[in-house]
């Protein structure tokens, strides 16, 4: 208890220090199942002045679902929740929560109960799994759930070292777990090096937190348990917590449920927001880049995608986020900051395309490079298609005037003709767009030839 009113105590001195007035604090299930909860409450409110509200369990499930559905794009299947004391797990559908359940399933609380002893044994683990299937037998909607092409999503400090132990462990390059698939044969893999291990050595895995490290085998387990009676092949990872649930509650307050209506695009736009981007530029070149996108797709010269333009769009929005460290490189620090903010409702391998076509928005040849394994087979030549033409649609917007108003696209004897539609001069926005001819040959295996207005005439 005096370690709590210690922290409550500093985070509510910080607080006051920055003028923060709005204060919401929560409780979960410790302090919820606790015999002398009053006492502690009593000494919170008279140590800061800070009323706590005790959540029921449901209502904890309740701002998992939120912190899940906000932040990933799972539209039907099952969000989960484990902390200390309790795990939520969360019925959706087309995005709505149907049912919000909460177990004493917590990593302490299974950790004490059935793996308290230093070297694990392998009947100690049958027990918990046991014990984990009998108590979700109530939600009979669990089972089966992912069979029937439903996902699941999950939120928890548990999870997301779950989910960096196995990028590292795959070789993957890290930069967040934000949108990893943490599939069921690479948790079941972590298990079982992890039961092999004493107590006292999992905190020392790659991936895992010190602090985490007697506790993290019984996380595994119970996740691992949920997705065996789900029929789950594996589970996305959100960064979110309930903390963020809380927030969106208060963000989206004049909407019922409070949910972003597209996760990605809100992720993009709140990326580009927070680096002061100038949305009248930045707008103007995903405008000309989908135009030139669509039309050349049109003429055959790719297979026009949606996701490659969501991708396409997203990194035009966010290629100038860098100019908030500096003009000078700003197209590596526009990569740097797109990869590690933890772009919601992308996975990993989407947002390393986006960061990388940022990144070659100036200069430079095109390249996954370091994101290699991350890649699908295509995906070096969709960043070289992205990438071109976002450079393209950077060089006609040169000016950050909205001079070139539109583009057209015509394919003659082999070349294609890149028309400008304008009303003033904009011979240097054809002239920097015309530099562009390599990159632009390199990607869709055509030559370019850009005309203004005044070259048509």
């Amino acid at each position: 208890m005096r370690r709590a009113l210690d922290t409550v105590d500093l985070f509510a001195h910080f607080c006051r220090a920055i003028g923060v007035d709005d204060v919401r604090t929560l409780a979960t299930s410790a302090v919820r199942d606790a015999r002398n909860q009053r006492e502690f409450l009593e000494r919170v409110r008279g140590l800061t002045g800070l009323e706590v509200r005790v959540l029921a369990g449901e209502q904890e499930a309740r701002y998992g679902y939120l912190a899940v559905i906000n932040t990933t794009t799972l539209a039907d299947g099952v969000g989960l929740d484990i902390g200390g004391g309790s795990m939520q797990l969360v019925q959706v559908a087309r995005r709505q929560a149907l049912d919000l359940r909460s177990w004493p399933l917590g990593a302490v609380r299974m950790t004490e109960r059935f793996l308290p002893d230093p070297i694990t044994k392998r009947k100690q683990v049958r027990a918990l799994r046991k014990h984990v299937r009998e108590q979700l037998a109530s939600a009979r909607w669990l089972a089966g759930t992912g069979a029937r092409n439903g996902r699941l999503a999950g939120i928890g400090g548990a999870l997301r070292n779950l989910a960096a132990a196995a990028q590292l462990a795959a070789g993957l390059p890290s930069f967040g777990v934000q949108g990893f698939a943490l599939t069921r044969a690479a948790l079941g893999d972590l298990i079982d090096l992890l039961m092999s291990l004493p107590t006292a050595e999992r905190g020392r895995m790659p991936g895992i937190k010190p602090e985490r490290g007697d506790l993290i085998l019984a996380s595994a387990v119970v996740i691992d348990v949920v997705m065996e009676v789900g029929s789950f092949e594996g589970i996305e990872v959100s960064d979110a917590g309930l903390r963020e649930g809380v927030l969106f509650e208060t963000l989206l307050a004049d909407r019922d449920p409070p949910l972003f209506e597209d996760v990605r695009r809100a992720s993009v736009v709140n990326l580009a927001t927070q680096y002061q981007t100038d949305f009248t530029h930045t707008n103007h070149v995903a405008q000309l880049a989908l135009e030139m996108w669509d039309a050349l797709a049109a003429a055959g010269l790719h297979g026009g995608g949606e996701e490659e333009r969501e991708l396409l769009w997203a990194a035009a929005i966010l290629h100038d986020v860098g100019m908030a460290v500096d003009y000078d490189d700003h197209h590596k620090h526009s990569r740097y900051l797109i990869l590690n903010a933890g772009l919601h409702g992308f996975t990993p391998r989407e947002t390393a395309l986006i960061g990388q076509t940022a990144r070659y928005h100036r200069k430079g040849t095109p390249g996954m490079r370091e994101f290699e394994p991350l890649a699908e087979p295509g995906d070096e030549a969709l960043l070289n298609r992205c990438a071109a033409v976002l450079r393209l649609a950077e060089q006609l917007e040169r000016a950050r005037d909205q001079s070139v108003r539109a583009t057209r696209v015509e394919v003659r004897d082999g070349d294609v003709e890149l028309q400008l539609e304008a009303d003033e001069d904009v011979r240097v926005a054809r002239w920097a767009a015309e530099k562009q001819r390599d990159v632009f040959e390199r990607a869709f295996g055509r030559g370019l030839v850009v005309r203004d207005p005044k070259s048509l005439t």
